[in-house]
């Protein structure tokens, strides 16, 4: 089982890496477009809340994780893609789902922004650190030899680079800016999902084969997450609006730049990468029945 599943491996050429970085640095940029230095300027005045976001996707979420992998034993390929999913930021479609669900939509930009820069030093730390800590999966880094620096400079131009350029866009062109970014995000999301699709087509056959056995780890994987995110944030008696948002922040990841850093680092190793496409398809399905949920219970406002 565990031979068949990593002798897959879905690999891109050099310039079809180009053209997902190219994607994924696009999508990053479009949303950029729609956040200000007052978003930053929000959360620094809620130390709080900034803190319990920052810490629910980049403390707990990994430890957790660990914990979850250590009980429940996956695959080795498997466990690094949960290594992978939980060091990565909110993903790119966590504000939409928080404006649906009636959370508070500022403070999901405003901690979009904050952990994009954050997962410049902490996804390939994190991902580095939880790796190590799990025998089997620490194996499976010492074969590769990743350098983690590389890792840094790669989610930095993916993620650093066109949130800067982005927000200077937005500060000198803001009428453009707002008109073209959900277009501009749309489009490229879109173009970067039919290149990842068409890469797992190939594989298909032995995906169906570890459908079931994805879906359980995945789902797990995911609620685990959620769940974190809605606790922190209770425990740190946040607004029902902004614990909704954290909420959804933690449990919507970019799956797009696990995917990326595995095609990248790890030669598209088979379950590895099965399982972070898996994430991407599964954490919309979860997050919209969430945000769908959340959207038919109003928040009751205290008089």
């Amino acid at each position: 089982m565990q031979i068949e599943i990593d002798q897959v491996t879905i690999n891109f050429d050099t310039e079809s890496l180009w053209v997902l970085n190219t994607a994924l640095a696009m999508i990053m940029f479009g949303i950029a477009l729609e956040i200000t230095v007052a978003d930053f300027r929000r959360l620094i005045r809620q130390p709080r809340i900034l803190l319990t976001g920052i810490a629910s996707q980049f403390l707990l979420l990994p430890l957790l994780t660990f914990i979850l992998v250590y009980i429940v034993k996956p695959l080795p390929s498997f466990a690094l893609g949960m290594f992978m999913v939980a060091a990565c930021p909110g993903g790119n479609v966590s504000n939409f789902m928080t404006y649906l669900g009636r959370g508070n939509t500022a403070l999901s930009v405003s901690l979009t922004a904050f952990a994009t820069l954050a997962a410049v030093i902490m996804t390939p730390l994190n991902f580095q650190l939880w790796g190590s800590f799990y025998p089997p999966t620490a194996n499976l880094l010492k074969q590769i030899s990743i350098t983690p620096i590389d890792m840094v400079v790669l989610v930095t131009l993916l993620l650093g680079v066109p949130l800067l350029l982005g927000m200077w866009v937005r500060s000198v062109r803001p009428v453009w800016a707002q008109k073209t970014a959900k277009y501009l995000k749309a489009g490229a999301l879109a173009f970067f999902i039919l290149l990842v699709v068409l890469a797992l087509y190939n594989n298909q056959d032995i995906f169906f084969n570890y459908i079931v056995y994805i879906f359980g780890i995945v789902l797990l994987h995911n609620t685990v997450a959620l769940l974190t995110g809605f606790s922190i944030s209770s425990i740190m008696h946040l607004d029902p609006a902004d614990r909704r948002s954290v909420t959804i922040e933690t449990g919507i990841q970019n799956s797009g730049l696990g995917l990326l850093l595995v095609f990248t680092f790890f030669e598209g190793l088979g379950g590895m990468a099965i399982l972070v496409a898996f994430w991407g398809i599964w954490h919309l399905v979860s997050g919209l029945l969430l945000a769908g949920y959340w959207a038919k219970r109003p928040i009751k406002r205290p008089i």
